[in-house]
């Protein structure tokens, strides 16, 4: 029995009997079709350097490969490396390397020469160790400075602090001065003019400290600027070295189609689950439960497909209790799709995702980065 197409056809599963669930299942076409927006929007995919932290899948970054996308950014060692062993030649590792991550950098980069490997610094004190770890390689590693421009999360100010920093790294022994790296993931006012009024005074700073650094003889080479919700703005700039950073629009979901309608992406990686009982009459319990999808942000983890009037009640492990006045119709074993509030961490909870084309599953993919280490 065929799924019902509920809000969009595109997420026909013709026979999902055999499917075990809570499933990840990815609409191969959708992500293409994702994939080609973002093109669309930014017009050079020189200009795209996408996030894999969402999918952490080497057959996401293939795909992109073949679509030209040759560039991408990263948060952990793990994603790093699974990129490069899918054949990406561009990595920005933007996250702080700290511990012994610094000496896994290293590694990666003896490891994966054809793959140039680029990292993000706040602190002089961390340039310092980072530098030690890659001195004695045969190139060097180019090197960002990450600016908090507004998030409070990482980054060094754009004022004079970054500047000298951004010195230092030119008087470093292996490394070199890459660029700016400027994430203002606090950039997501529904209303546009908000989020355009936001990225002016991003930019305004970043490019601000460009020119002074420019000014003392420093090469800055490249910005890599932005999330999601801000993405379409950044890709209409003409702004010299810009690259664009979106990571959640490549699979999307529901946390950012619906505050969002303008980006005009479609989440392409649903959860498959089934009814496991009906407690009682205007009740229905799912298998979707916090250990199949992300718990984060507060309020619903799932946007439901299909379920007239559903309320979600309740949500433990392995159980979301659904309050919906057609109870009766979805006995025990039902099928149901659902998008999640926030794909990024639910793809991490999931081993594999059953990639559909045309109703049919056609492949299966590993979600190979959700593990925090790999061989290195």
């Amino acid at each position: 029995m065929s799924i019902p197409a509920a809000d969009d056809p595109r997420y026909r599963i013709d026979d999902p009997s055999a499917l075990p669930s809570p499933a990840l299942v990815v609409f191969s076409d959708l992500v293409r079709s994702n994939l080609r927006r973002m093109l669309d929007l930014v017009g050079s995919p020189d200009r795209l350097r996408p996030h894999v932290k969402t999918h952490k899948m080497p057959a996401i970054v293939r795909m992109s490969l073949e679509m030209g996308i040759t560039k991408s950014k990263c948060a952990t060692i793990a994603e790093a490396e699974m990129v490069a062993r899918a054949g990406g030649p561009d990595v920005l590792l933007a996250y702080p390397l700290v511990g012994p991550n610094p000496a896994r950098m290293a590694q990666l980069m003896a490891e994966f020469p054809e793959t140039t490997f680029r990292a993000v610094v706040d602190d002089p004190e961390s340039a310092r160790r980072l530098s030690d770890a890659v001195a004695g390689l045969d190139r060097p590693l180019p090197t960002l400075v990450d600016l908090n421009v507004g998030m409070d999360r990482t980054g060094i100010p754009p004022g004079p602090a970054a500047e000298e920093l951004y010195a230092e790294i030119d008087r470093l022994n292996g490394l070199v001065p890459d660029g700016l790296h400027a994430y203002d993931g606090h950039t997501k006012a529904p209303a546009l003019d908000d989020r355009k009024a936001s990225v002016a005074g991003v930019v305004d700073r970043v490019v601000g400290l460009r020119d002074r650094l420019e000014a003392r003889g420093l090469p800055v080479p490249r910005l890599v600027m932005g999330g999601t919700p801000p993405f379409p703005i950044y890709a209409a700039l003409d702004l010299p070295g810009l690259e664009c950073s979106p990571g959640t629009i490549v699979l999307h979901d529901a946390g950012y189609d619906l505050p969002f309608p303008d980006l005009g992406f479609t989440p392409a990686a649903l959860l498959l689950g089934r009814v496991v009982s009906r407690p009682r009459e205007g009740l229905i319990c799912l298998d979707i439960g916090t250990k199949a999808v992300a718990s984060d942000p507060a309020g619903d983890r799932v946007l439901l497909l299909g379920i007239p009037g559903a309320r979600q009640k309740s949500q433990n492990e392995e159980h979301l209790l659904v309050e919906t006045p057609a109870s009766g119709d979805f006995p025990p074993g039902t099928a149901v799709l659902a998008v999640p509030t926030h794909i990024c961490p639910t793809c991490a909870l999931h081993r594999e995702a059953v990639v559909i084309e045309g109703g049919k599953v056609v492949d299966r993919w590993e979600v190979v980065a959700r593990d925090r280490t790999l061989t290195i």
